[in-house]
């Protein structure tokens, strides 16, 4: 079985405990970042009738959050798609939000077609994409011009200091103990913080958007760096 498909299996079967294990495990702060990055980019549009696209959608808690974010600034979602190779995370998702449309696909075929969205949101999802370059390419593909990217993730971090390593403490030997309990999957908690470790640092993720055609304009720390958001333009 090929990296890319081992990847889906595990979040397959991690799918019916994925939020409790979110919320838990981030001590419910993530749904802070997601808030902000959604408020950062609703900011940015000059329309108020939008298409959004939530690529590694999972169990959909981004398309949730901004819809809750678009609603406060009284702007329309005409189309809200999730996207998402595990049917395993879509099949909760869809209970969840039996409005919103879904498409199983990789970040790199979304079968979308050119110039549909005005933000293309990727939450704690790029690292596990094996396709990096050619995902980020369908990204720019899919949005309009002067349209959004919107990446929220654990980065490798680029300076080694105590919260470095209490982070990497907790993510390495606290984190994959208290997942295996709630999921009973060991190994799925045990990959998180190998992917950021194998994943890239802010740096050089930046440079790879660059290459994609985006203009990076935000590129922000949350909680001590624990997570980053990117916020990049589609200019060519």
């Amino acid at each position: 079985m090929e990296k890319q498909e081992k990847i889906i299996e595990m979040f397959n079967q991690i799918a019916p405990t994925y939020d409790k294990a979110n919320r838990v495990l981030s001590f419910g702060v993530d749904i802070s970042w997601r808030k902000n990055a959604c408020e950062i980019l609703l900011d940015k549009l000059k329309t108020s009738d939008i298409n959004i696209v939530d690529v590694a959608c999972g169990t959909g808690d981004m398309m949730g959050i901004w819809e809750q974010m678009a609603k406060k600034k009284s702007i329309k979602i005409s189309s809200m798609t999730g996207v998402d190779p595990s049917t395993g995370m879509l099949e909760v998702a869809k209970e969840k939000f039996p409005n919103y449309n879904f498409i199983t696909a990789f970040a790199n075929k979304t079968s979308l077609p050119n110039d549909f969205a005005d933000i293309v949101s990727i939450s704690y999802g790029i690292r596990n994409v094996v396709e990096l370059k050619e995902a980020l390419n369908e990204f720019n593909r899919i949005l309009k011009p002067g349209g959004y990217v919107a990446v929220l993730e654990f980065t490798k971090r680029q300076n080694s200091g105590f919260i470095s390593k209490i982070r990497d403490f907790y993510l390495s030997k606290i984190l994959p103990k208290i997942g295996a309990l709630i999921s009973k999957n060991e190994e799925a908690y045990e990959y998180l913080p190998s992917s950021i470790e194998n994943f890239l640092d802010k740096t050089a993720f930046c440079a790879l958007l660059e290459e994609a055609g985006f203009e990076v304009e935000i590129c922000k720390g949350y909680s001590f760096e624990v997570s980053t958001l990117f916020v990049a333009k589609k200019v060519k």
